[in-house]
């Protein structure tokens, strides 16, 4: 097990730590001081106090390189990937663990495998996110983090649900792509994608490229956007006096009820069909 890694929350990290079968040479176990943190990845005074109020430790667990899992740097115009860092974080209550977890994607100068613990309602919670990173074309030798990815929080009691299983099965080393650093993950980045997509289709389908994951982002998206546009229209409805109005928002329900079936059925299909 991790050293530094305690409290409620410390089984659960655990879990996931050990569902990534890191070899012994990869381990870093560091502490990481909020102070580096607020010095490099806070922008605004709340960030630095919500750094200093949310985060109860942050920990180095692991770095991935060449030499220590066989797998090769990636370079090329875009981004250079020379180590994977696996770190984990574990948020106090009141902590805004979204942004907290944006934060350190941005502070972390390579791409970084988060495992946060938190409290989501009242249910200790587990999150995985990951963020590519490419070069700055404002500033030299300085980085952007893409979009960062997160599951949605796994609580305790569902750590043992098959679905979530099979997620964490995707995260082990030995079954991500070994081609180069960034494919490796890249591997990561599809487990967590599918994942999300499971939360809506109730069964876990990793896609099986890049392209694939791309458009199960695309389906989570339009199904989200749906969800919004559905939920503003039914409360319409339920205000609506005139009958001709009340009929109008209805059948555009119906047409979105159908186009967010649609999406389901679509994030469903395995293999995903890619166009050519």
């Amino acid at each position: 097990m991790a050293g530094g890694i305690a409290g409620e929350d410390g089984v659960s990290l655990e879990v996931v730590l050990d569902a990534l079968a890191l070899p012994a040479d990869t381990r870093v176990e560091q502490r990481i001081p909020k102070k580096l943190l607020v010095e490099q990845g806070a922008p605004t005074a709340t960030d630095k106090r919500q750094i200093q109020d949310g985060i109860d430790e942050l920990h180095w667990v692991a770095a991935l390189k060449p030499t220590n899992i066989g797998v090769p740097v990636f370079r090329d115009d875009e981004r250079e990937y020379l180590e994977v860092a696996v770190l984990t974080v574990r948020y106090r209550p009141t902590a805004k663990a979204a942004r907290l977890t944006e934060l350190i994607h941005r502070a972390i100068p390579y791409p970084v495998l988060l495992v946060s613990a938190f409290l989501d309602g009242e249910a200790n919670s587990i999150g995985v996110s990951a963020a590519h990173k490419r070069f700055s074309q404002n500033e030299a030798g300085k980085f952007v983090v893409d979009e960062v990815l997160a599951t949605n929080p796994i609580a305790d009691q569902d750590m043992q649900a098959e679905n979530t299983k099979a997620f964490l099965a995707t995260l082990a080393l030995a079954q991500l792509p070994t081609s180069n650093l960034f494919a490796l993950y890249q591997g990561w980045l599809d487990g967590i994608v599918a994942f999300a997509a499971c939360g809506i289709t109730g069964s876990f389908a990793k896609p099986e490229s890049p392209e694939q994951t791309a458009q199960m982002r695309e389906r989570i998206a339009q199904h989200s956007k749906i969800l919004d546009e559905l939920a503003v229209l039914r409360t319409q409805a339920t205000k609506e006096k005139q009958m001709n109005r009340l009929v109008e928002l209805n059948l555009k329900i119906k047409r979105l009820e159908s186009q967010l079936a649609a999406t389901q059925s679509a994030l469903h299909v395995t293999p995903l069909k890619v166009a050519s």
